[in-house]
């Protein structure tokens, strides 16, 4: 469980979190609203990249913000981002070790073992030697994923996995998203816009306006609520 206890963030005069709390059960769970929402900034606080104002982030009984932003990754943190982070002139393969070595102990051999275990898991190790500069999106793309799941992760943030992706590819993708639980026993945090994506992978979902927790609960209820219809709509809640 990922327990979230008034988690504020602002950047000057603007409150891009406002005292937001959630616990995030187990498994895959939705973390959606419009741009702006605070969504990114949520991640960026997790993985290190923002000192919120005040707040706590417990990760299965850790107090993740007292830990080190270089810890984190090491501790069991990953995360993708919108924009795709793989290095072009490394292989496919160099991609995912330069992460496990970054983040895990252990030999060279149990590494490089990690790394093929998740390539084969994303359905990359025909490409493992190949080039990230040589491969369409949806490699790029799942390069990212492998990233994210290599060794052993106690929490996966998915920040939109699947931007740019045909309706085929992000199949194969929300196949891949639902399995994550299972295989490293982690929690999944997916944020993407992709409505179908989010109802395919997520059980349970938290909905974020302007900073502020909307809803939680049960995914499909949620997306039935009055107050998120307005959001994403622009219509007034009954």
């Amino acid at each position: 469980m990922i327990e979230v206890k008034n988690l504020t963030v602002r950047f000057g005069g603007v409150t891009s979190l406002d005292a937001v709390s959630i616990d995030f059960p187990e498994g895959t769970c939705g973390l959606i609203g419009p741009n702006g929402a605070g969504k990114t900034t949520f991640f960026n606080v997790m993985s290190g990249y923002v000192t919120p104002a005040e707040g706590s982030v417990v990760i299965d009984g850790v107090a993740l913000l007292d830990m080190p932003d270089f810890r984190r990754a090491r501790w069991g943190v990953r995360r993708t981002f919108q924009t795709e982070q793989a290095i072009e002139s490394l292989t496919v393969f160099e991609n995912v070790l330069a992460v496990q070595e970054h983040s895990a102990t252990g030999t060279r051999a149990q590494a490089k073992t990690a790394v093929d275990d998740a390539l084969e898991f994303v359905g990359l190790a025909h490409v493992r030697n190949d080039l990230v500069r040589t491969l369409p999106a949806k490699e790029r793309r799942f390069i990212e994923m492998a990233r994210a799941v290599v060794g052993a992760p106690k929490a996966v943030l998915l920040d939109e996995p699947a931007a740019g992706l045909p309706d085929e590819e992000t199949e194969e993708l929300s196949a891949i998203i639902r399995a994550i639980p299972e295989r490293t026993n982690a929690t999944v945090i997916l944020v993407d816009h992709d409505m179908a994506l989010v109802q395919a992978c997520c059980s349970w979902s938290a909905v974020l306006d302007f900073g502020r927790l909307l809803a939680c609960g049960p995914t499909q209820d949620v997306l039935r609520d009055g107050r998120v219809l307005a959001a994403y709509l622009g219509t007034e809640a009954e």
